[in-house]
């Protein structure tokens, strides 16, 4: 019996199909034999580009710069197992300074009626931010099909394509998912920051909503315009960078962002009630030094860990990391003991974040030397930005992240841009050899003014929208009950509610 007219058809495609494939093969066959192998020099430049964290096809580039198609190097396109422990255990060190770091430190620093209240925002922003950089937030900031300098592009929605490879636009030898992991740590602290401002008084619901919105439209396009390959502010990778400017770990987008955000938030929900009026003392000085030493242990996979290697340049942010740290803790003592009479251990502890805040933006590129100077510069800027300027204005920033972030990482922003050395970073040679030492601080201060107005006219209009939506604050007698019990239906401590 004949094959149906149908099944002639169906095997005459599947045959053609069969022909074409196996044409293609012997065409990819052909074209890769006519391929040479790399040389053994070719081989040694590609390991050596993985201790010196370069590009492992640098030596396969033919005259006009471009790698044959095929040719490639036993390292290439391949994670570096030392580069990516390291950012790894970067990653977790960063969420470690959220989850419990800035959890104890927050949660010291308010009453005992709202220590839960600050756990479960620290909990929920975790839980959300990750979410939303799952489906489009990384992408937004590290992609670049927009071809756009405030926003990254599409590709990258819901972590396509983000595979244990490396993504050669930020690093040769670090997995794009653990790089995208190690970013998200920073998407997820940034927020958690902001909020320490409005403490006490404001609905978890709209925290949420208000973080969510704020890390779209605030936290995404500086992210991207700071440290996108083609973003606005670049300098050091994007040659057509308007400004050019160098944020190393995160100056303008995490700490001037949450402060100066932080200070635009708890002007528009308000003081606690009885602000000025009746003392709000830290319940638990015990927390706040544990969350402090936290910060401190975190942040060097946060500041070091912005390098995307375990190089040099991780070991100098390291080092001017530990050095700003320490000194500033030590200026804020001093100045408490030199106008109050006594030196406190809140002081100490608020030395040493407005420390670690200043030198973010300053590690990767300053001398040892220059981190010290930083360490007094940014905390004396900070001290009087917390105890003068608020005392003078009384807004009622709870935690003084406006104080300590938004003042110490503008004051960082500038530093970099005066002391910055090609010397200690040489990438800085790549755009900017013609602004480092006598111009790149014009670059900073440009930064400096594109990031106030995206942070205040973003976080003004979206805190608007939020009021008008379902409201910022707590009812009076919520917040006067406290917000464990009010917002979460748990106690924390035993407290007397008239506190």
């Amino acid at each position: 019996m004949k094959p149906p007219f149908a099944v002639k058809l169906h095997l005459i495609a599947l045959l053609a199909f069969l022909g074409l494939a196996a044409s293609q093969c012997w065409a990819q066959e052909k074209s890769v034999e006519a391929i040479p192998e790399p040389s053994l020099e070719q081989r040694v430049a590609g390991l050596e580009a993985y201790f010196s964290n370069g590009d492992p096809t640098a030596t396969l580039r033919n005259e006009v710069g471009l790698v044959p198609e095929g040719l490639t190097t036993p390292v290439a396109h391949i994670a570096g197992p030392g580069h990516n422990t390291w950012m790894m255990v970067s990653a977790v060190l960063v969420l470690f300074m959220t989850l419990p770091g800035l959890a104890l430190f927050y949660g010291g620093l308010v009453r005992s009626k709202n220590v839960l209240s600050v756990m479960a925002w620290c909990l929920g922003i975790t839980s959300l931010v990750t979410i939303l950089w799952w489906g489009v937030g990384y992408s937004l900031v590290f992609g670049k099909n927009f071809n756009s300098p405030y926003f990254g592009g599409t590709e990258f929605f819901f972590f396509r394509g983000v595979d244990s490879l490396p993504n050669p636009d930020y690093s040769f030898w670090v997995s794009h998912n653990v790089f995208a992991m190690f970013q998200l740590m920073f998407a997820i602290i940034t927020p958690v920051v902001l909020i320490g401002a409005i403490v006490e008084r404001m609905k978890f619901s709209a925290v949420l909503l208000f973080v969510t919105l704020w890390l779209l439209l605030v936290y995404c396009p500086l992210a991207h315009m700071t440290w996108g390959s083609n973003g606005l502010m670049n300098g050091v990778w994007n040659p057509l960078a308007t400004f050019k400017a160098v944020d190393f770990a995160g100056g303008i987008v995490v700490e001037m962002a949450s402060g100066w955000s932080a200070l635009v938030l708890c002007l528009m929900v308000g003081p606690r009630h009885g602000y000025g009026k009746t003392p709000m003392p830290p319940h638990s000085m015990v927390l706040c030094m544990i969350g402090t030493g936290l910060l401190w242990v975190g942040w060097y996979g946060f500041n070091a860990g912005s390098a995307v290697a375990a190089d040099g340049i991780a070991a100098n942010a390291f080092t001017t990391t530990t050095l700003t740290t320490a000194v500033a803790a030590g200026t804020w003592a001093v100045l408490e003991y030199f106008m109050r009479g006594k030196a406190s251990v809140l002081g100490f502890c608020t030395g040493a974040v407005a420390g670690l805040v200043a030198v973010t933006p300053a590690c990767g590129f300053i001398t040892g030397s220059a981190a010290v100077g930083l360490g007094v510069v940014g905390t004396v800027c900070s001290f009087l930005a917390c105890t003068k300027i608020k005392s003078i204005f009384k807004y009622d920033d709870a935690l003084d992240v406006f104080g300590v972030h938004g003042v110490a990482g503008t004051v960082g922003m500038l530093f970099t841009g005066i002391f910055a050395t090609t010397e200690v970073n040489g990438n800085l040679a790549v755009n900017l050899s013609d602004y480092v030492g006598h111009g790149l601080w014009r670059g900073q201060l440009g930064a400096i003014v594109v990031a106030l107005m995206v942070a205040v006219i973003g976080t003004a209009v979206i805190a608007y929208f939020v009021q008008i939506l379902i409201g910022l604050r707590v009812e009076p007698e919520e917040e006067m009950q406290g917000l464990d019990l009010a917002q979460h239906g748990e106690e924390g401590y035993i407290y007397n509610t008239k506190s």
